[in-house]
């Protein structure tokens, strides 16, 4: 069993790596225009936090390595995407970001260590830290569902990208097959939710991609769309 839970756990570490790089396009389209246009910093702080947490509480639970090391490479990933936005956005998202990261990436998670290190100990402080991790994990999941509304409301997914769904669908699904071999319910619970929501993403996909797009509501979901094309799930 426990040979099973490492093949699958590297498995589920290459497609967590897929995962964060998925927003490269955006990115390059980012330093190409010199720009991030009305691009939000928002989801790639959050995203940072996630992977940091979860790099936490992979170092701090025995046999955690797997979930360690990919939300590791995580945290540089997303500290890149963090930076781009800090080099080519206007002042006003620079400021906005800046003062998000002091608050999430910074303030957030050193109090989340000092008082997990000093306060607990033992399995509380490891089920304590697997409670935040989960919790923000099944917000953070839950990111897409108004890409998925959009796609609903203009009958068309181009404003749901198919690959971004198709990541999250396999990551959700890999990552709680590898929690319930080795019987970790803060990693299974959201993860879980995220095959579930990933599922129901493709579903749409397949019946929405032939549709005539709705011209009462296309730019709308363009607007929005724009918004939701950088979302990048967690990973684990």
């Amino acid at each position: 069993m426990e040979g099973l839970s490492f093949f699958v756990g590297v498995i589920g570490n290459i497609i967590s790596v897929l995962m964060f790089l998925s927003p490269i396009g955006t990115f390059w389209r980012i330093v190409k225009h010199r720009s991030t246009e009305d691009f939000e910093s928002l989801p790639y702080i959050c995203t940072l936090l996630n992977s940091s947490l979860w790099t936490y509480y992979g170092i701090t639970k025995p046999g955690g390595l797997l979930v360690a090391t990919v939300n590791g490479f995580g945290i540089v990933v997303e500290t890149i995407y963090v930076s781009l936005f800090l080099i080519y956005a206007n002042s006003k998202m620079r400021a906005k970001t800046v003062i998000l990261v002091a608050i999430l990436d910074v303030g957030l998670l050193a109090a989340a260590i000092v008082v997990t290190r000093l306060a607990l100990q033992g399995d509380v402080r490891i089920d304590a830290i697997g409670f935040m991790c989960a919790g923000l994990n099944i917000l953070m999941y839950g990111s897409p569902l108004s890409a998925m509304r959009t796609v609903v409301t203009t009958k068309s997914v181009e404003y749901m990208p198919f690959f971004l769904s198709f990541f999250l669908f396999l990551n959700g699904g890999i990552w709680a097959f590898y929690a319930l071999l080795v019987h970790d319910y803060f990693l299974g619970v959201p993860n879980g939710t995220g095959f579930i929501l990933g599922t129901a993403q493709l579903v749409l996909y397949a019946i929405y991609r032939n549709a005539k797009p709705s011209d009462s509501t296309i730019s709308g979901g363009l607007e929005e769309g724009w918004q939701q094309e950088h979302l990048i799930p967690p990973s684990e």
